[in-house]
């Protein structure tokens, strides 16, 4: 049986801003409908290197691929429409516009008109769990609901890879499990490729196949959960004092 292709592949990529090196020749693949996780301290260059994959900053070198596309230092919208959709770490909607009207906003990327794309939205609220506050303002959401905004906004956006940076930060145990149980869900019914940033090793160790660790920009061990949790390298920067 043949292996499952690689949908994103990031190849030896660096970024240094001001002389500060923060990401370093790093290096991995995601297959295709797989569930991978980045982890590392606070630090390690996650958030850079997401920014790299999405657009926000060009790689001083390396690539970046999607598929059969090369998408090294497109622009943000770009790569959205290449099929990239992301989330951040700290959750923005629009406050005083309703859910729906959110996720609508989102949904106009691929829509041909506002009624499909508040058609679209729709699906992705019930999708997420959200259906029930579609009327409500964003700024009244609760913490979890805001997260799951968050993720119905990317979802949108058509993404064949979605980027989570975060996502179950702040999360109590059972949202947490909660949410787990809708990313999986996400992608056993829509072939949805995910790649997730997450300190949430309850999270990362029930969600992911495949774990790619970064300290200090650069790649420092890469593999499966079993693997990743007995690598004494990650032990030591990162693992040591975590419940796993």
């Amino acid at each position: 049986m043949s292996a499952v292709a690689p949908l994103l592949r990031v190849e030896g990529v660096s970024k240094s801003f001001r002389g500060l090196l923060a990401l370093n020749d790093v290096s991995f693949d995601v297959v295709e409908r797989g569930i991978a996780a980045l982890i590392g301290p606070n630090g390690a260059g996650k958030t850079t290197l997401f920014n790299v994959i999405a657009g926000v900053f060009p790689p001083d070198s390396g690539r970046v691929r999607l598929g059969e596309a090369d998408i090294t230092g497109e622009r943000p919208d770009r790569i959205c429409h290449a099929g990239i959709g992301r989330t951040f770490q700290i959750v923005k909607p629009f406050a005083q516009m309703t859910v729906l009207e959110n996720v609508t906003v989102a949904a106009l990327h691929g829509a041909g008109t506002v009624a499909e794309a508040t058609q679209s939205a729709r699906g992705f609220l019930e999708m997420l769990e959200l259906d029930t506050r579609a009327a409500q303002h964003a700024a009244n959401l609760t913490l979890p609901d805001r997260k799951r905004l968050e993720v119905a906004r990317a979802l949108a956006t058509g993404p064949r890879l979605l980027l989570l940076d975060e996502v179950m930060a702040g999360l109590r145990p059972s949202e947490t499990d909660r949410m787990v149980a809708t990313l999986r869900r996400l992608r056993d019914d829509t072939g949805l490729t995910i790649l997730l940033i997450e300190h949430v090793m309850r999270a990362v160790m029930a969600l992911s196949e495949h774990i790619t660790v970064l300290h200090h920009g650069e790649k420092i061990s890469e593999g499966t959960p079993e693997t990743i949790v007995r690598d004494p390298a990650v032990l030591e920067c990162y693992l040591g004092d975590q419940d796993l």
